[in-house]
């Protein structure tokens, strides 16, 4: 899927009513705590400063939303606001030209402008001057723009110019150690600011935060470095890679196949219409069979002839003498191949480690009968010779001739083979690996209570040197990031989140600069199991 489809598909995919994350999105208004500050300050040095303003940050970092808020916040019957835009026009002629049709005014020198400001200021009304991308200006149109931000005895406008930080030192050249401005430099978000930014990002697209994991956001404020532009870019790819994912996994089956999802359910119907009627015909064909029939080997079937035949007094033999079964009129069973059953005693069985049902190994030798092989002819043993006519005839007893028919089968109670002991070994115990954060000082601390994040960093000995440094109050915990493990060095323990973020201004300028933020022992300790 090329880009462009992935950007129009997921706006359906997610029911999106526009792109959450595009770069400009009307009515959109987001002010972190931190930056509510800054606009305050730049309403009060334009009250009472006459330096030219610079408010400095990367690109994305909201330069832009904050001139915004600059001007909404004005009183627009006390203050006239002229937006100008360094892109495309960054001389000193295309700044001035878009001063002049801001002030509604055809002069375009700076003389007629500060003189158009004069006549305002006797109105009561004051000018503000915000310059947009101020970075692609040339260095004609800032000492322009320095000149009209000193102005006159009678009047001057309020500059402020909006820019990436390298501007800072071109200024710094063009005041040639004269303190002719001020600078502003903007910080990013916290991972909570970052966090709420989405939240509304999202809301005013008609979803919610639920659509990202915590472990997303997390990755998207560390790979956007909390800058707002960086987080509208990596929030949309995530959203995009985890929309592929999803829809990768649901056609899987169907590119298999080469077949769309619909056709493949009629597929589908069809084979269960015909295993339903392969199963009832089988039953129909199982109904019509009135007895199982057993057919036995023929070398067998002398014998089972023999068993089945009903006891009878015997007679003067033909040919033979006459086979009886004493006791009983019920077949002998014999052992046929199929029907043996293993004989393993439940001590044999437990060791050597087979289940219920289980045959094989020595086991085979208790049970293992010979198949059933042709009986060979019984040699009848000759009857007593025919006594007188006059003494009746006595029917011979057929002990001998059973003993002779049970003869090949007595090998079943031949004793068995020894059987070799089998050798029983303890099972192995398997030993749970505890992680850090269940044993060590970050598990025996309250889940609500919370530490000040100070610093990640990929290397350990980096994270105990900044611990031995600073003292006992920092400790460090391991956690899995992109694949890597990433080592978070901590400050404290709170019991609120307000506490630890009051806490922030006793620490130490240096450690204050990397912009330590509050976050609960029951995340530390998740991010801490997971990294075992």
């Amino acid at each position: 899927m090329t880009s462009l489809h992935a950007d129009e598909a997921y706006l359906g995919h997610y029911q999106f009513s526009h792109d959450p994350f595009a770069a400009r999105v009307p009515g959109f208004r987001f002010f972190p705590a931190q930056r509510k500050p800054v606009l305050g300050q730049l309403h009060h040095l334009a009250r009472y400063s006459q330096l030219l303003l610079v408010v400095t940050g990367p690109l994305g970092s909201g330069k832009t939303l904050l001139r915004q808020a600059l001007v909404a916040s004005t009183n627009k019957q006390a203050v006239h606001s002229v937006v100008v835009s360094a892109r495309g026009a960054g001389d000193v002629a295309g700044v001035l030209r878009q001063v002049a049709q801001g002030l509604g005014i055809q002069q375009l020198d700076v003389r007629s402008i500060l003189a158009h400001i004069a006549q305002l200021a006797l109105t009561g009304q004051e000018v503000y001057l915000l310059v947009d991308d101020a970075e692609l200006l040339a260095d004609a149109a800032i000492e322009g723009l320095l000149t009209l931000a000193a102005g006159t005895a009678e009047a001057r406008p309020h500059v402020f110019l909006f820019a990436e930080p390298e501007l800072v030192s071109r200024l710094e050249a063009l005041a040639d150690g004269e303190e002719r401005f001020h600078a502003i430099e903007l910080l990013p978000y916290s991972e909570d600011e970052t966090r709420e930014y989405l939240a509304q990002r999202l809301d005013g697209a008609g979803q919610g935060i639920e659509l990202l994991t915590d472990d997303q956001i997390s990755d998207i404020h560390i790979s956007s470095g909390g800058w707002p532009g960086g987080i509208n870019q990596v929030a949309r790819d995530v959203l995009i890679e985890a929309m592929l994912a999803q829809r990768g996994a649901a056609s899987a089956a169907s590119g298999a196949l080469g077949l769309p999802k619909k056709h493949l359910l009629a597929v589908a119907v069809v084979i269960l219409g015909l295993g339903a009627a392969w199963f009832m015909q089988g039953r129909q064909e199982l109904a019509a069979v009135d007895a199982p029939v057993a057919v036995l080997p023929d070398a067998v079937a002398p014998v089972a002839a023999t068993e089945s035949a009903a006891p009878a007094p015997a007679t003067k033999p033909e040919g033979g003498a006459a086979i009886e079964f004493a006791g009983t009129s019920q077949p002998l069973p014999l052992p046929l191949v199929g029907e043996a059953q293993p004989v393993i005693r439940e001590p044999l069985a437990q060791a050597s480690g087979m289940d219920e049902g289980e045959e094989g190994g020595e086991a085979e030798s208790l049970t293992a009968l010979p198949s059933a092989q042709p009986v060979a002819p019984v040699n009848p043993v000759a009857a007593p010779a025919p006594v007188a006519p006059t003494v009746p005839a006595v029917p011979v007893a057929p002990v001998q001739p059973v003993a002779a028919v049970t003869q090949p089968v007595r090998p079943i109670a031949a004793p068995a083979p020894a059987v070799k002991p089998v050798e029983v070994k303890p099972a192995p115990v398997a030993v749970a690996k505890v992680g850090s954060a269940s044993t060590g000082w970050y598990g025996a601390q309250p889940a609500s209570q919370f530490a000040l994040q100070i610093l990640g960093t990929r290397s350990e000995a980096g994270a105990q040197t900044f611990v031995n440094k600073n003292g006992a109050e920092y400790r460090y915990f391991k956690k899995i990031h992109q694949g890597q493990p990433l080592y978070v060095v901590t400050y404290g323990k709170f019991s609120s989140r307000a506490a630890a973020q009051a806490a922030i201004k006793s620490l130490p300028a240096s450690v204050q600069a990397g912009k330590p933020w509050p976050r609960s022992f029951a995340s530390i300790q998740q991010e801490a199991v997971q990294a075992r």
